[in-house]
């Protein structure tokens, strides 16, 4: 599992850029000066045993690994980076999922890169209707590495971009800042359970009694708990026992650079 988010720049590189910037690398949809591409890894629902979604992970135009590309965004280049990596994301899912499918395309972001939430989206529209991609299969996965300065904000990105029929979700839930309070407050469709709380699950009595009560939370919520980092068939049977229906990891397939990978057998 990758765990390094498309864009990991902190809000003082919002500060710093002005509107224009903003607005410019979201109406052009980008242009960074470096190649970069997208690896994919399933998301498997494994009550039906089909995949679900591929979430899109930032590499190097040779393969190399997202905090490669990562180092080299500067805070002046995060809004052209946000864009691109959407834009490149859509374009390539374009191109390789079946025409026509339900199958989502999963984009991370952090909420610092969105400066109007409408105004951010167009470049990724665009693509979508260039390549044929149905925006209503579009999942947005945000990230935040420090503690959430502007929750109003991020939850008119969520409102705005439920009216667009997109997905949303907290990614690495239960870990960092990602808790129960920002679940209160923005109510996604989708709670990614970190990968802390997924490892060894089946030994670990503690991790299972949390895990079983997101997935209570979530039902009475209405959001839907997703498992991330599976690695063992013990840690996949301990949760569809304890009522998990999305799952991802090596298990099932390592994320392939330019490519969908092939899942693995894993007793669906």
């Amino acid at each position: 599992m990758d765990r390094v988010p498309l864009v990991a720049v902190g809000r003082n590189a919002q500060n710093a850029a002005g509107g224009t910037q903003r607005c410019g690398a979201c109406r052009s949809g980008g242009g960074v000066p470096f190649g970069f591409t997208m690896a994919f890894q399933p998301i498997i629902d494994i009550l039906t045993g089909k995949i679900w979604a591929y979430e899109a992970l930032v590499r190097g135009a040779g393969g190399e690994g997202a905090q490669t590309v990562l180092d080299r965004v500067s805070a002046d280049m995060i809004y052209a980076f946000d864009q691109a990596c959407r834009v490149r994301a859509v374009e390539m899912a374009g191109a390789l999922f079946v025409p026509g499918g339900d199958i989502k395309l999963s984009i991370n972001f952090m909420p610092n890169a969105v400066y109007e939430p409408n105004a951010c989206i167009r470049a990724t529209l665009a693509a979508a209707a260039r390549v044929g991609f149905d925006k209503r299969n579009l999942m947005f996965e945000f990230t935040e590495n420090e503690r959430m300065q502007d929750v109003a904000h991020v939850r008119r990105i969520i409102a705005a971009y439920r009216a667009q029929g997109f997905t949303t979700a907290i990614d690495d839930f239960g870990a960092g800042y990602a808790g129960l309070g920002l679940l209160a407050e923005l109510h996604p469709d989708v709670i990614k359970l970190d990968m802390m709380l997924i490892r060894g699950i089946d030994t670990s009595a503690v991790k299972r009694s949390i895990v079983a009560a997101v997935v209570a939370l979530g039902a009475d919520l209405g959001i839907e708990p997703l498992a991330e980092g599976i690695e063992t068939p013990g840690e996949l049977a301990t949760l569809r026992a304890l009522g998990v229906r999305l799952c991802q990891g090596y298990l099932f397939a390592k994320p392939e650079t330019g490519a969908l990978p092939p899942v693995a057998a894993w007793g669906s």
